[in-house]
């Protein structure tokens, strides 16, 4: 179930990371979700190494979803702690509160998947 996760968030990424490269309401620059290109190229990278993952070490996908859960974790923190209104994270990425929140609901979601569909009989929690 794991892979399959990995499978569905990789694509998503993938999907939303190449959106933010096309003028929409939704996702870019003056979006909803605000973004800015290294902002679109993370997400493409995100995706890219959650599927890369699943097809090549699905016994891996487990990890690398509670991995990008803490690294949104890490991320919705910075950005409600650094960030007031819609601003550049450590200068790099943009960002607004819609972000924010969205880090944080990524964050559990993410973390939940990697923990409640990872590998059980390794006997190995993380």
């Amino acid at each position: 179930m794991a892979k399959t996760l990995a499978i569905v968030f990789g694509i998503v990424f993938v999907l939303v990371g190449l959106l933010g490269f096309i003028p929409n309401p939704l996702v870019g620059m003056g979006g909803i979700f605000d973004t800015n290109t290294l902002h679109d190229l993370v997400h493409l990278l995100i995706g890219v190494v959650l599927l890369v993952v699943a097809f090549n070490s699905p016994a891996s996908s487990a990890l690398w979803l509670k991995i990008m859960g803490y690294v949104y974790a890490v991320i919705a923190i910075l950005g409600f702690l650094l960030v007031s209104g819609t601003g550049d994270l450590l200068g790099l990425v943009t960002i607004n509160p819609a972000d924010n929140w969205l880090h944080v609901v990524l964050a559990i979601v993410l973390l939940a998947a990697g923990y409640l569909y990872g590998e059980k009989s390794s006997g190995m929690a993380m």
